[in-house]
């Protein structure tokens, strides 16, 4: 039985009843910007974790994005579904948990395993938008084009043969890079034919790039460009319009223009705190690193229960990190500026997200692929038309599977049955409201990447103090969870940072047991009570 959509009180109820009986009259296509439905603008930013200024960070350079969220509000306790990119945005535009969509890893496809769903932009065509998507809104290599009216959309330099079949990730800008990338395919797919899949075989080469070149040498650039000169055009349209927009930076490899690398003193950015395993974590919960070793500069490197990274090559890949959000900082800044010069600001929602985390040497790991909250714990901003809390903060557990019956809500516009999130709208106007108990993600960890070969299922919990974790062995072609493994749990008011397993102690028994109960209770126990 699907659970019920929860308003917050009977006005707002009648509230949506109102937009949506409005809307139902109306034919399909009809609406113009300046009507009932406000436009989306949708900005995703790949690997993006919350070292941003507005989530407290004074050491990475982001003006623009905290610009903006002076006009929204800033979600401090958002999480994704998975830590991972294609069952991160598979969830969230789909309105879907890992477990209903099917998609547990990079592989898995959900027009393969949910074919007939609606996503979030089919959802709003249905209701007189019209839909673009241009970037990273999918994962990669599924851009999924019944989703969009234009789906995929890519600068000129970047619509060739031979660029179409690469990721925006793959490009470089120096020539000598470029060259030996050609040699650096060839090798990998001789070795590995299968990785013709990915990217056409193109993820390879160095870490990162420091180029003396202008912000449109690279692909976040260009498409900004594209972008903009997107939303002169949708203007002129008379429907409201849904623009998605997906950033590649800062995932690998860190290539920037070289003037946000000298934003930045290398020396002087902090290395992570907690360089080490978790205290009695069980081995197979941290990630392989296999994403950094597939780069040439680090293949070398081991897994993170063997092996460090010296602090200088830590210096650098944060260095690099660090110069790749400023980098799409300035994008924003630019796309933000031209958003408000045609005069579409005022009635447009903006919402800004990362689909996961990544750690920068904490765990002694790099990258995402865990269920810690180093990697669940996402930047969510949001700024609509009309909301009271215009620069504030929430500390409300939210999670990224909100955001499709939240954009819904704002819009006006039905928010469909199947939904397995919950609308945040009253928290733009109060963010202090008594809201979700606890928020839920997962991982599946597979034989290849861990060291004892085994298939895994991790559930992850977070409440506001705790955060509690079970791992099962899992059948991959039953697709469920068989036998239970172990959990970890950590108290956040005495160890913030997940450094010390608590689960196995005997004096926390009875909470374990008790957050067990609640774990299995699952998100629709935990939705809030009125």
């Amino acid at each position: 039985m699907k659970e019920p959509i929860v308003y917050r009180n009977r006005r707002d109820f009648l509230k949506i009843i109102a937009i949506v009986a409005i809307a139902s009259m109306l034919p399909a296509c009809t609406e113009s910007p300046g009507s009932e439905h406000p436009n989306v603008l949708f900005i995703s930013i790949d690997d993006l974790r919350p070292d941003l200024g507005c989530y407290g960070n004074a050491d990475i350079k982001t003006p623009n994005i905290d610009r903006f969220a002076e006009t929204g509000m800033v979600f401090m306790q958002a999480h994704c579904q998975a830590a991972v990119c294609a069952p991160s945005r598979a969830s969230l535009m789909t309105g879907l948990r890992p477990n209903s969509t099917r998609v547990w890893h990079l592989g898995d496809k959900f027009r393969e395993t949910i074919p007939d769903v609606v996503t979030l932009p089919q959802h709003f065509h249905k209701f007189g938008y019209y839909t673009v998507s241009m970037g990273k809104i999918f994962h990669n290599f599924m851009p999924d084009s019944v989703s969009f009216d234009e789906p995929d959309l890519r600068p000129a330099q970047y619509r060739t043969r031979e660029m179409v079949k690469r990721d925006a990730e793959t490009f470089y800008y120096a020539k000598e890079i470029q060259e030996a990338q050609i040699q650096l395919r060839e090798e990998k797919l001789k070795r590995r034919p299968e990785a013709i899949k990915y990217a056409d075989g193109w993820n390879v080469g160095p870490a990162y790039e420091i180029a003396d070149a202008p912000d449109d040498a690279y692909y976040d650039g260009a498409q900004t460009d594209l972008a903009i000169n997107t939303l002169k055009r949708l203007k002129q349209k008379d429907q409201p319009f849904f623009l998605a927009l997906g950033y590649y930076r800062p995932h690998l490899p860190f290539a920037a223009p070289k003037k946000y690398w000298d934003l930045y003193e290398r020396d002087a950015i902090p290395l992570a705190s907690n360089p080490f395993l978790p205290k009695d974590s069980p081995v197979f919960a941290i990630n392989s690193m296999y994403e950094l070793r597939g780069y040439s500069d680090f293949s070398h490197i081991g897994h993170p229960s063997e092996y460090h990274i010296p602090d200088q090559e830590a210096r650098l890949l944060k260095h690099g990190y660090y110069a790749s959000v400023s980098y799409v900082d300035a994008c924003i800044g630019r796309l933000m500026s031209a958003l408000e010069a045609l005069g579409l600001a005022d009635n447009t929602i903006v919402v800004i997200w990362g689909d996961h985390g990544w750690k920068l040497g904490e765990h002694n790991s790099w990258c995402k692929q865990t269920n810690y909250e180093i990697d669940t714990h996402v930047p969510l901003i949001i700024s609509a038309p009309g909301m009271k809390g215009r620069g504030g903060k929430s500390y409300a557990l939210t999670e990224l599977v909100d955001i499709f019956p939240t954009l819904c809500d704002l819009a006006g516009i039905e928010i469909p049955s199947e939904m397995e999130g919950l609308s945040v709208r009253p928290l733009l106007d109060q963010p202090d409201l008594p809201w979700k108990e606890a928020v839920f993600s997962q991982f599946h960890r597979r034989p290849k990447v861990t060291p004892d070969g085994k298939r895994y299922m991790g559930y992850s919990m977070h409440t506001e103090r705790y955060h509690y974790i079970e791992w099962y062995y899992w059948d991959n072609e039953k697709k469920t969870a068989t036998e239970y493994v172990t959990a970890e749990l950590y108290d956040h008011h005495a160890d913030p940072e997940e450094n010390v397993n608590i689960a196995l102690l005997p004096e926390h028994a009875q909470l374990v047991q008790q957050l067990a109960e609640q774990l299995k209770g699952g998100w629709r126990a935990a939705l809030p009570k009125d």
